[in-house]
């Protein structure tokens, strides 16, 4: 990670990677929002931030049937989904939106 940019992106990336996994558990609601938020303050944490292994092991324990290969494709996807959808940096200073994301989910 390089910057505060790629830091936003990431944590977007596992909100939205952690709607799509809560979805495929059969996960409503606040349920939703409290896997997906958990999944993107993560990214804060290297001892945390494997995404990957973390939705493998959840979907093994749940009985899920998606391939690794399906996993990997839909990380790549969302990467790519959040590089779009977060503000651009101005100068040296990231929007204030990509920073507020940012703090919201990085751990207290």
């Amino acid at each position: 990670m390089t910057s505060a940019d790629d830091l936003g992106k990431l944590i977007l990336r596992n909100k939205l990677l952690g709607r799509w996994a809560a979805e495929k558990l059969g996960m409503k609601g606040p349920d939703v929002e409290a896997y997906s938020d958990a999944l993107a303050r993560d990214s804060t944490d290297p001892r945390h931030s494997d995404v990957f292994s973390r939705i493998r092991k959840d979907f093994d324990a749940a009985g899920v049937t998606e391939s690794d290969a399906r996993i990997l494709h839909v990380i790549t996807e969302l990467t790519l989904k959040a590089g779009n959808l977060m503000p651009t940096a101005r100068g040296d200073s990231v929007d204030a939106a990509a920073k507020m994301l940012a703090r919201n989910l990085m751990p207290k």
